[in-house]
């Protein structure tokens, strides 16, 4: 996706019925097709304040809007931008599109007002994504981290590495290209402090990795057990809806079903599988291989089992909560088993200490609140380690006292790392690949 100075329009808002919604226009012809196509007392649209009027396609009137205009380049896109506010409906906001595409525009790409955002200087690649995140955010942290995100937070803080880092390639590269004038090389201790504090900075950023990728992705929750333990109840008793079908015929649950729910905050991506067991059934088979894929991957497992049983099962690994279901049909006074939580998925028993165990064991530990909320995706982590990776080399050149051509060349080599991740250095084809992921309209 390439970036063009032409006039682009798009629907902003879901497809559907609804109270409002919104067309978008950016680019230099925005005023004049409103011009085309509005009609209103107002001699001319006031910039920045909404007018009453109605939108006419030739001599038909097709609704009684209200248009926002935008000078460049204050403005969303850094453009000449128009926003088009009409009673909600998907054949009306259609036609209103369909009449703005003739008067001019062009229909605009997915991404494409960000992507003129980003290329007008309005926002960096990080802004950019934490638009994405806001739309997609599903839990009070996620929709926290990335307003935090879309202030400029995580590209200040990569800026600013950068410039630490540009500092030292800088004051190394005068010494090589210029010897005569008695430049110190700053290499040694001091070089290797400042290498090293930029190293810790990165490793810090990296850290925040699986927050990053539980905010937006939530925690993958594998629930396993024998068959007919009471996964499928449990399951349900969690979202709060019939989902997977419950029998007491062992083996009902052939294949895995996933399911989404925010608990006390947090997303969880539920995975009930198939019951663990031999079996000759060829689809039964399969189901089961499943269940050990989906534990493998999961950052929690539950391991249910009937609380009637004399023993608790083995642990299956490390990350997993020992879950006794079906708790109320014990005899009264039974014992409990040591180490598993009592629970019962037809009554709710026991399940704020689920949820309590949960939310804290490894893999899912409470997010932290505030200001303190980071959220680097799939892609800054990456770009972060292989700034990383240059960045130690580097560090073992001075360390070695190694050419100081070669540490600027690892330097060099974090620098393009770290200013892709804002787009301070990027190609088109990561620019597409960012902004194809976004709305129509966005």
């Amino acid at each position: 996706m390439s970036f063009s100075s032409d006039t682009i329009a798009a629907i902003a808002t879901p497809p559907g019925e609804g109270a409002i919604a919104m067309v978008r226009i950016s680019g230099p012809d925005a005023a004049p097709i409103v011009a085309r196509i509005f009609r209103s007392s107002a001699k001319h649209p006031v910039p920045r304040q909404a007018t009453f009027g109605k939108i006419h396609d030739g001599d038909v009137v097709l609704d009684q809007v209200l248009v926002t205009t935008f000078r460049a380049p204050a403005s969303f896109t850094g453009e000449n931008m128009a926003e088009i506010t009409c009673h909600g409906g998907i054949l009306l906001a259609a036609r209103i599109l369909e009449t703005v595409l003739r008067s001019g525009a062009r229909a605009a790409d997915a991404g494409e007002f960000s992507q003129r955002a980003f290329f007008n200087g309005k926002i960096d690649l990080t802004r950019a994504e934490a638009i994405m995140d806001i739309i997609r955010a599903r839990t009070p942290p996620a929709l926290r981290a990335a307003a935090l995100q879309l202030e400029g937070r995580l590209g200040k803080e990569i800026m600013a590495l950068r410039d630490s880092v540009l500092e030292v390639v800088a004051h190394i590269e005068a010494w090589i290209d210029f010897p005569e004038e008695g430049i110190d090389p700053a290499t040694g201790r001091h070089l290797q402090e400042k290498v090293n504090a930029a190293i810790e900075r990165t490793e810090r950023l990296l850290s925040t990795a699986d927050e990053g990728r539980i905010l937006r992705e939530g925690i993958r929750v594998a629930i396993v057990g024998l068959p007919n333990a009471g996964k499928s109840s449990l399951l349900n008793r969690l979202l709060g809806m019939d989902r997977a079908i419950v029998s007491e015929i062992p083996g009902t649950t052939r294949d895995t079903i996933e399911e989404s729910a925010c608990l006390r905050g947090i997303l969880f991506r539920l995975t009930d599988t198939a019951g663990l067991r031999e079996t000759n059934d060829p689809v039964e088979r399969e189901g089961v291989a499943r269940s050990g894929r989906a534990m493998e991957t999961a950052d929690l497992v539950l391991h249910i089992f009937d609380a009637s049983a004399t023993t608790p099962p083995a642990p299956l690994n490390d990350r997993e909560i020992l879950v006794a279901n079906k708790c109320d049909l014990l005899p009264s006074g039974s014992k409990k088993h040591t180490g598993a939580i009592a629970v019962s998925s037809l009554t709710g028993e026991g399940f704020d200490a689920l949820l309590d165990a949960m939310t804290s064991a490894n893999g899912a530990k409470q997010l932290p609140a505030g200001e303190s909320l980071a959220a680097i995706n799939a892609r800054h982590k990456a770009l972060l380690e292989s700034a990383a990776t240059s960045l130690r080399a580097a560090a073992e050149l001075v360390q070695t006292s190694a050419p100081p051509e070669l540490a600027a060349v690892e330097l060099r080599s974090s620098l393009d790392a770290l200013g892709r991740i804002v787009g301070a250095t990027d190609t088109e084809d990561i620019l597409g690949e960012i902004f194809s992921r976004f709305c129509i309209g966005k």
